[in-house]
């Protein structure tokens, strides 16, 4: 790992955290609208009434997730590494047990995201050179892409609000290289002590 987008600094930068919560944010709409169009176009058992129109609307799910996490797939590498930063220097006492595992869910899914992008782009690349947008061919392969994505997005819509929380613990917990307050005297006075 580079050491280098490890943050010195004991907080994560903000507007990277404003993101994240906005690609939450965006996700669970996006899912909660799909539930909903789930439920009323599948019968009891959960089949869908047309096959074809359920596939593109969830094909259309599955971009929607996939163009809301590239407003922060710049910056998940950071904010990985300075949550794991900050996880070490907690008290324990200050420390979910949840955290770890979701910092490692995380990074397991930004991983495949990462795989499946970079494989994303090959199979872009050898597509023929008359297909892009709009194409059959390029819309497909784009589809298919997205559906294997969609699971790790999942995971990151449902994890990555312990980046803000393990966050507002550092914020809420005195620096360990900052030395404890020490009374300091009071000069010029004295006072008595009831007894």
């Amino acid at each position: 790992m580079d050491p280098l987008t490890i943050s010195f600094d004991r907080t994560a930068p903000r507007e990277f955290l404003e993101h994240v919560d906005d690609f939450v944010r965006d996700s669970k709409t996006i899912l909660d609208a799909w539930d909903m169009y789930s439920d009323e176009h599948t019968d009891l058992d959960g089949w869908p009434h047309d096959d074809h129109a359920y596939g593109l609307r969830k094909s259309q799910r599955d971009a929607d997730n996939a163009e809301a996490f590239e407003n922060i797939r710049a910056g998940t590498r950071h904010l990985l590494a300075t949550a794991d930063a900050q996880l070490q220097s907690l008290p324990a006492d200050a420390v979910q047990n949840r955290w770890g595992y979701q910092l490692g869910v995380l990074h397991s899914a930004l991983d495949r995201l990462d795989a499946l992008h970079e494989q994303w782009l090959r199979t872009r690349d050898s597509l023929p050179t008359d297909a892009g947008p709009g194409t059959p061919v390029f819309d497909d392969a784009l589809a298919e892409h997205h559906a294997e994505s969609w699971s790790y997005l999942d995971d990151w819509a449902t994890h990555a609000h312990a980046l803000g929380d393990i966050n507002s613990a550092v914020l809420h917990t005195s620096s360990p290289l900052t030395p404890p307050p020490t009374a300091v005297p009071a000069t010029g006075r004295t006072t008595s002590v009831r007894r």
